[in-house]
């Protein structure tokens, strides 16, 4: 009898913030995340935000800091990619709540669609998909 291969759910990026309060008010407004969990007030602190299948862990600690990938190399910049299937509807809703886009909306060189917001900590955040191929004309 074949034997049923496991599901993987998901992957949650794991965010040390400065402060955790100030990262839940960013992802609510400006890009419609909820609050799914948040740990009781007291150090360090703990939060789960997410909008439909995507989540974050965010944790502040006074005695570390937030270290997103483009403070250590410019040119590996993001600390997360979102996979949308309309990257064109998702920056209007956001431009719609006040975001701030750090790369607006456009086909990159490495064959995407997207834009990045980056977040109170600097941490960026890529919103897009593959491009589609162009159709030939036969």
């Amino acid at each position: 009898m074949p034997m049923t291969r496991p599901n993987i759910q998901g992957i949650s990026p794991f965010f040390i913030v400065s402060n955790v309060d100030q990262t839940i008010a960013f992802y609510s407004a400006k890009l419609g995340f909820e609050t799914r969990f948040q740990q009781p007030d007291r150090n360090p602190f703990f939060a789960i935000i997410g909008r439909d299948g995507v989540q974050l862990f965010v944790k502040s600690d006074k005695d570390v800091s937030p270290l997103p990938n483009a403070r250590r190399h410019p040119f590996m910049r993001w600390d997360a990619y979102v996979d949308t299937p309309d990257p064109d509807a998702l920056a209007a809703e956001f431009t719609d709540r006040g975001a701030t886009f750090s790369e607006h909306l456009n086909d990159t060189h490495d064959g995407l669609r997207g834009f990045e917001i980056c977040d109170p900590d600097g941490y960026i955040l890529f919103f897009g998909r593959p491009r589609q191929p162009a159709l030939s004309s036969s």
